[in-house]
């Protein structure tokens, strides 16, 4: 099936009793276990409405099974401890969400895990990796800066060292980007941002082969993030117009980078579909579609961030990404404010970048915004 087929068809649960064409929404917690094949329980990530959208997403993502989880650093949590504890070696991508970023540098070493932040380049990966090094994690593209890793030439890598990979595939989606055709192990989603895609749930998803999704589920049931029906149902709802949606926000992406990349008050625009990116021939490669996510500096100089964020009237200041409305946020004062000042120079992320997440308004609509707020 096409991936439009599969966001309506995938993993949709058959209402035998009133012949309903969607997957009931199941409220009990609670289910009987005698002569049943397995304890059904909502902690255990068996449930029918916990199923029938890991069905979903495993179909779109081309992996074998699934998690769901309560929220989008449940589900990275869950995966790193699952795969790494006391004495081990994590490897991770430099550019990361923050709040990834974050959780590694608060946590690991509490844990008794040690990390190595690398670069893109597939060498620093080959360079940080040590004989107790248990895991590979990537995120492309990545927050804010949409920096593109070469996702085949790192899971090649990691396969001829024996070490799983994970990889954060929030920005593109499972419409944009299948990173499991490319060999990475485990992908991760924040469910709240395009498979949600209208700003009102809190999710997360896991998608790999069985074995490691068994594997995952154990340290999953113990740490207990996982998701309830009534929030399945709203996330199966949104899924079966994801195609749709980010179709629309790639072609809206694509159409307001080009018009910020030759405006005279925009000093750099971070887009892997312009030809200027320096990812952009890989992202072609890896990618089918650029995404709905973008980053632009401005040119201090001429317009101050705060002055320009407050003149805008339809694009809204607001945390998360991914929606149906086109929203705006500085990463130095929200994803990535609980990393330092020294830190986020190193990333490259100035108190003048902006990450707009575009939506499906008419694009001319947010231009002409955009346009005002910047004169």
């Amino acid at each position: 099936m096409g991936k439009n087929t599969q966001c309506v068809h995938s993993g949709t649960t058959s209402d035998r009793v009133t012949r309903g064409i969607n997957t009931p929404i199941y409220t009990s917690s609670s289910f009987e276990y005698l002569d049943a094949p397995e304890n059904v329980y909502p902690r255990y990530y068996n449930t029918p409405n916990q199923q029938a959208v890991a069905k979903k997403l495993s179909a779109l993502e081309n992996t074998e099974s699934g998690l769901l989880f309560s929220s989008g650093m449940a589900a990275i949590s869950t995966v790193i401890f699952a795969l790494a504890g006391q004495g081990d070696h994590v490897i991770m991508q430099r550019d990361i969400y923050g709040g990834t970023h974050h959780f590694v540098t608060a946590e690991f070493e509490r844990f008794g895990i040690e990390f190595t932040f690398v670069s893109n380049q597939v060498e620093d990966f080959e360079a940080a990796i040590k004989s107790n090094t248990q895991l590979i994690y990537i995120e492309t593209p990545s927050n804010p800066l949409l920096v593109i890793t070469d996702i085949e030439s790192v899971s090649s890598l990691a396969k001829s060292r024996n070490i799983p990979t994970a990889i954060d595939n929030t920005f593109a989606s499972p419409i944009n980007q299948n990173p499991h055709d490319l060999g990475i192990d485990i992908i991760i989603h924040s469910g709240t941002k395009y498979l949600g895609g209208h700003s009102d749930l809190c999710c997360g998803a896991v998608l790999s082969t069985g074995e490691l999704i068994d594997r995952i589920k154990t340290s999953g049931a113990n740490f207990g993030g996982s998701m309830n029906a009534a929030t399945c149902h709203l996330l199966e709802r949104s899924l079966k117009t994801l195609g749709i949606r980010v179709e629309k926000q790639n072609q809206n992406a694509l159409s307001l980078a080009r018009h910020l990349d030759d405006h005279p008050r925009v000093s750099k625009v971070f887009y892997p579909g312009l030809a200027v990116h320096p990812g952009f021939d890989i992202a072609v490669r890896q990618m089918h579609g650029f995404g709905g996510m973008l980053s632009f500096e401005l040119d201090e100089a001429q317009v101050h961030p705060d002055q320009f964020v407050r003149g805008l009237s339809l694009i809204t200041p607001a945390l998360s990404l991914g929606g149906v409305e086109t929203i705006i946020c500085a990463p130095a004062v929200t994803s990535h404010v609980k990393i330092s000042a020294a830190e986020r120079k190193v990333l490259g992320i100035a108190d003048g970048l902006f990450r707009l997440s575009v939506g499906i308004e008419d694009v001319d609509d947010i231009i002409a915004d955009i346009d005002g707020a910047l004169a």
